[in-house]
C-alpha cells in the first residue's frame, strides 16, 4: 500500500490563522503572563509558532497523556507519560493542542488541569473536527474547523512520518 499527502491547509493559510489567534489571545489576556502548557508531541509545533505571535508575556509547559482502549471504545483511562514541570496555582492556563477529536482525552485532561487550581483554563487547538465529537469540550481559540479525514503535517504523525511538514495535509492510501 503507498500514501500520498494531498494539501488541505497552506503553510500560508495556516501562518496567517496562527497569527491571528495570537492576535486575540494577546488582547484576551493584555496586562497579564499566559501559561502555555502544550499536550505533546503533535502540538510543539503549534504552540512554538503560536507562542511567537503572543505580545504579552509568555511562560510554557510540555505534558504528554497516552489513553488506553481500543479505537471503538474508550476505556476512559488517561495515563500521564511526562506530566508538568510547574504548578498552575492561580496561573491564566492556556492548554496548546495540535487537533481536538473525540473530546475523551482532552475532557479527562481538562478535568484534571482544573484540579490543579489555576486561575483561568482555556483550549486552544490549531484544528477541530467536531463531527467527531463524543465528549462536550469547550475550545476557546480555534485554528480551522476540518472534515473527518485524516490529516498530517504541523506536528501531526501518520506512522511518526509528515510531522514536519509545514502545512496541513490528507493521507491518501492506494
Amino acid at each position: 500500500m503507498s500514501e500520498r499527502v494531498r494539501v488541505m491547509l497552506s503553510e500560508e493559510e495556516v501562518d496567517k490563522r496562527i497569527k491571528e489567534i495570537g492576535d486575540q489571545i494577546s488582547r484576551d489576556y493584555e496586562g497579564k503572563q499566559v501559561h502555555l502548557v502544550c499536550v505533546l508531541k503533535g502540538g510543539s509545533f503549534f504552540m512554538c509558532e503560536l507562542a511567537k505571535r503572543i505580545s504579552v508575556p509568555v511562560s510554557l509547559d510540555f505534558m504528554s497523556v497516552s489513553s488506553y482502549g481500543s479505537e471503538t471504545k474508550s476505556s476512559g483511562i488517561v495515563r500521564i507519560v511526562k506530566d508538568l514541570d510547574e504548578p498552575l496555582k492561580d496561573k491564566d492556563v492556556l492548554v496548546v493542542e495540535d487537533i481536538v477529536d473525540s473530546g475523551r482525552t482532552l475532557s479527562y485532561l481538562l478535568e484534571m488541569l482544573r484540579d490543579r487550581g489555576p486561575k483561568s483554563l482555556r483550549l486552544c487547538t490549531l484544528l477541530d473536527k467536531p463531527e467527531r465529537r463524543v465528549v462536550d469540550v469547550h475550545v476557546d481559540y480555534t485554528g480551522f474547523q476540518i472534515p473527518d479525514e485524516f490529516v498530517v503535517g504541523y506536528g501531526l504523525d501518520y506512522n511518526q512520518k509528515y510531522r514536519n511538514l509545514p502545512y496541513i495535509g490528507v493521507v491518501e492510501l492506494d
